[in-house]
């Protein structure tokens, strides 16, 4: 324990992004957040395997066999939650690990971070990679006023009026509309957006960030439908869209015509 560890009553929950892929830590991590990882010995992981090959890749100061991983429950309660930060409560620090990016953010989590405030365990938030950020700022869409949805309804119709739904508020709010899918299902995700999107909304499709095979095109949803690409499958991908205002101007008008 350092002698900073010992002045203080309880440890810190560190928030520890995870890489995207196969990639070189040293390329997506600043050496602060790779220093904090070689001197974690107790993480709180959604899976204790993917953690532990993260820890490998990282680089840590004890052998892996010394470092205690902890699985997030499928249904976290609040006694889990108290039990997963009792290590912390004792003085030690631990390390929240996604499986791929920034901890509590499109994953388990953040029900940790929340009894841990309440707590009042100190929660450190470490620089990394998050996939919706990084797709954000390369797409050139709006990002004064943006929304993350998560994953959109599997069922066919239920998708697209989801769609439909998503692209009327990005409309009417300037908003640019983020959201995921499960990788094996991103070819077909791709084909209902270009079905489903007025021609002249933007649809941005980022995938594989951080990898050597990265690629990110933004274009209307009208161009997508001509050169619809269909190479995404099981790779990690971002969806964004942003629609122009007269999306909902002319629903609205649309929605006034009504018969004298």
């Amino acid at each position: 324990m350092s002698s900073d560890q010992a002045t203080r009553q309880t440890g810190r929950l560190f928030l520890v992004p995870n890489l995207l892929g196969d990639s070189e830590p040293d390329r997506v991590l600043p050496p602060g957040t790779r220093d904090i990882i070689r001197h974690i010995t107790y993480c709180i992981a959604e899976t204790p395997k993917a953690a532990r090959a993260f820890l490998k890749a990282a680089g840590t100061i004890r052998p892996l066999q010394e470092i205690r991983v902890e699985r997030i429950p499928e249904n976290l309660s609040d006694e889990a939650a108290a039990a997963l930060l009792a290590p912390l409560l004792a003085g030690e620090d631990a390390g929240l690990v996604s499986d791929a990016g920034c901890p509590a953010v499109a994953d388990p989590g953040a029900l940790v971070i929340r009894m841990a405030h309440a707590k009042n365990i100190p929660v450190v938030p470490l620089v990394g990679p998050s996939s919706i950020l990084l797709a954000l700022m390369a797409s050139g869409l709006q990002g004064q006023r943006f929304a993350f949805h998560g994953y959109l309804p599997v069922d066919e119709r239920e998708l697209q009026a989801r769609v439909r739904e998503l692209e009327l508020e990005s409309a009417k709010f300037a908003q640019t509309q983020i959201f995921i899918e499960t990788p094996y299902r991103n070819d077909r995700m791709l084909k209902n957006l270009a079905a489903s999107l007025r021609p002249d909304t933007l649809l941005c499709v980022a995938t594989d960030l951080t990898l050597q095979s990265e690629q990110i095109v933004t274009r209307p949803a009208s161009a997508w439908r001509k050169a619809l690409q269909a190479n995404l499958k099981d790779r990690p991908s971002v969806f964004l869209l942003l629609a122009t205002p007269s999306t909902a101007a002319q629903n609205s008008t649309n929605r006034k015509r009504i018969p004298d």
